[in-house]
């Protein structure tokens, strides 16, 4: 196991920069019962230096959508294989649901060779397969929490995930091993490994104990690759980044009271302290 200790540095952001350098996000997500989540994983998008994030929901919470974020862009629903052929990366999962047509979009999707980042119900739509599906295609960055993990790790023959940090990192290796992706398992001290390679991540408190701080984390670390970084490196950053956030808004607000979009108004002094 090669132990990486400190997280790597973000990609350089030259002063005559414009939105074509800094990377096309697709955000796929949100249901009639989740506007926000793929709202606050596109915002953190942008709040991480994204040049241009793309949003694909349901036709019925579009308007929604943007109104939160108008900064976001929206894909119809119908368009989504378009708008992913032209994305450096692809957000998969914030807030989808598990309908026929979530599920179906999903098994799509992870036949492009695109580099991606899986979260919540996609998933879940994954872990509700027989076996790994031997169509994926993608270059992807898995960040499970323990509940998802729970539910993934029965396709590699584990039933439960264990509660210590050395048991975490253990699973953690041999899930990334057995489906050939990157793993942040979201816990107190996340773990993030390729198999190889393990980043155990030192920041973060319970001020990020909130519905939310997941799509922030998946937004993240696709702004990070679509800049430019590698899938590990991303994910280490993003981590670590994503705890020093909330560390930030629990000083600003308590750790109580700090909202899901509180830790995205803190990446700004997260990146630059």
């Amino acid at each position: 196991m090669n132990r990486i200790d400190k997280p790597p540095p973000l990609p350089d952001r030259p002063l005559d920069g414009h939105k074509g350098l800094f990377g096309r996000v697709l955000i796929v997500g949100g249901s009639d019962e989740m506007v926000g989540a793929p709202v606050l994983a596109g915002t953190a998008a942008l709040r991480m230096g994204s040049g241009l994030v793309q949003i694909a929901v349901p036709r019925s919470i579009l308007a929604a959508a943007l109104s939160i974020t108008p900064e976001l862009i929206g894909v119809s629903v119908d368009r989504v294989m378009k708008a992913a052929a032209l994305a450096d990366v692809i957000v998969l999962g914030p807030g989808l649901g598990q309908s026929p047509q979530s599920k179906a979009q999903v098994m799509r999707l992870i036949k492009l060779d695109k580099p991606m980042v899986i979260d919540a119900d996609a998933l879940n739509i994954l872990a509700a397969q027989k076996a790994w599906p031997k169509s994926f295609k993608a270059r992807a960055v898995l960040t499970p929490h323990p509940g998802e993990m729970k539910r993934l790790a029965k396709l590699i023959g584990e039933q439960d995930v264990p509660n210590d940090e050395k048991g975490h990192t253990e699973l953690a290796i041999r899930a990334a091993k057995e489906f050939g992706q990157i793993i942040a398992l979201k816990t107190h001290r996340t773990i993030v490994t390729d198999g190889d390679r393990v980043f155990v991540n030192q920041t973060g408190d319970s001020s990020l104990s909130k519905a939310g701080t997941g799509d922030v984390l998946c937004g993240m670390i696709g702004s990070l690759i679509g800049q430019g970084m590698d899938a590990f490196a991303a994910a280490c950053a993003g981590v670590h980044l994503h705890g020093r956030a909330g560390e930030t808004a629990g000083k600003i607000f308590g750790r109580r009271s700090v909202l899901a979009r509180d830790v995205i108004d803190a990446l700004p002094r997260a990146i630059t302290s």
